[in-house]
């Protein structure tokens, strides 16, 4: 299932849909319609009771009798979950790039967080200010997406709590970053988490430790590897998570990034103003950002 968010002319809170071939079924038209209890938003969705299940059956019912059913061009995207309780995310988990930073192998996961407002959707603006930041970099990520309350769970059943997956990029002012001395002003301006396009169910997902993925700035693409250079697995990464802190539906895990990123290239290659950014993960999507001064 992949399920996203969207917005209509008539609609200014994004409403959690289901994409399908005939059009994105609006989940709480179709299941208040059915009878169905399902919150408005993904996060809503996600917090309540079988939520999958409900979420099948409003879209069965919109198959039938076409309410809730929205042609594809008649919607706007919005990220997939707008409104996450927190963003963890994880520093130097791809082998390949710790090695192209002179990095030792971490032996526990490095851990830093991300503002929820730094979330933004699919095709909207990576904004900032240069004379705040001169150096932007991208990230292309995988991203865990809770579906359940996690606490002290182990690694054997830690995915039983993953709802499922999304594309994201993990923006970063390296200035900001490397001066601070410690990572989250640098990772959390406004607009510096984009996700999406959709979260992708995990039973849509063989295997996300063997993912292809890659960013292209300007059609060149800069980063390129695969999910099986993790070296703190998704499993390990939420058993590890809950056992400091407590995970709900909605939260979102950037697991890391591969080699490639700006700051490490010969010369550096850096965001501008004008600039295109397509992060991608296999059978998950891409995610295209424009970048802009503001």
């Amino acid at each position: 299932m992949r399920l996203g968010q969207y917005r209509t002319e008539d609609t200014n809170r994004p409403w959690c849909g289901v994409s399908t071939d005939d059009g994105v079924v609006s989940l709480p038209e179709a299941s208040e319609s059915a009878g169905i209890e399902i919150g408005p938003g993904t996060t809503d969705l996600l917090a309540g009771w079988e939520w999958q299940r409900k979420a099948e059956l409003a879209v069965e019912y919109a198959a039938e009798t076409g309410i809730g059913l929205h042609d594809h061009e008649a919607v706007e995207r919005a990220a997939p979950v707008t409104d996450p309780g927190k963003i963890v995310c994880v520093g130097l988990n791809y082998r390949d790039h710790a090695e192209e930073g002179d990095n030792p192998i971490p032996e526990e996961p490095v851990l830093f967080s991300k503002f929820p407002t730094c979330v933004t959707g699919p095709e909207s603006s990576i904004a900032w200010d240069p004379e705040l930041t001169e150096k932007v970099d991208y990230e292309a990520e995988l991203v865990a997406v809770i579906g359940r309350e996690a606490r002290r769970v182990d690694p054997e059943e830690a995915m039983e709590y993953v709802a499922g997956f999304t594309v994201g990029n993990d923006v970063s002012a390296r200035d900001l970053q490397h001066g601070d001395g410690q990572w989250v002003r640098g990772k959390s301006l406004d607009t510096f988490a984009p996700i999406g396009p959709d979260l992708v169910t995990t039973d849509e997902i063989e295997d996300p430790h063997d993912l292809e993925i890659w960013t292209e700035v300007n059609g060149e693409r800069l980063q390129e590897s695969t999910t099986d250079q993790l070296i703190f697995g998704i499993d390990d990464l939420v058993a590890f998570c809950s056992r400091a802190f407590t995970l709900r539906p909605g939260d979102l895990l950037f697991t890391g990034t591969p080699p490639g990123v700006g700051v490490y290239r010969e010369p550096p290659v850096l965001l501008e103003d004008g600039d295109s950014v397509t992060v991608g993960v296999e059978d998950i999507g891409e995610l295209t950002n424009s970048c802009r001064y503001g």
